[in-house]
């Protein structure tokens, strides 16, 4: 039944993107791509002052890598920069479950994908380019 769910809130990311597109003059603009599977992500953002003012993704790929890009726009918009890292740092905890997903929380849906080691890579790219375009270590 959750499952189900799950799937449904990671088809509507899939379906119907938030924040797609570019960002001219984006203060950050990482590109990754998946050499495994051929999934790729642009991750550009704009800040004001210290406040992630706008972040959007192009890319293309699977149902997973695209609907996390996604969900990662949406949670990290409007955050300080260092509540940014720390969202990111949560996500890929969660996904090596160091960490367990809140049981409220979009993200959940993804968190099936631990049991496909192959796919947590799809999960985490849009964030590690997140993270890459802000020079944090991994």
């Amino acid at each position: 039944m959750m499952r189900d769910l799950y799937g449904q809130v990671i088809m509507d990311h899939y379906k119907r993107p938030r924040n797609r597109g570019e960002i001219e003059g984006a203060d950050l603009e990482e590109h990754l791509l998946n050499p495994l599977c051929g999934d790729e992500v642009t991750i550009y953002a704009r800040f004001d002052g210290d406040k992630l003012a706008d972040v959007k993704f192009t890319g293309r790929g699977c149902s997973i890598s695209q609907a996390s890009a996604s969900m990662m726009t949406e949670r990290l918009s409007g955050k300080s920069r260092e509540e940014a890292e720390a969202e990111v740092k949560g996500f890929k905890k969660m996904m090596t479950g160091e960490q367990e997903f809140p049981e409220t929380d979009d993200l959940v849906a993804l968190k099936g994908v631990i049991q496909y080691p192959s796919r947590i890579r799809c999960a985490t790219l849009a964030w590690d380019a997140f993270q890459n375009g802000l020079g944090i270590d991994q």
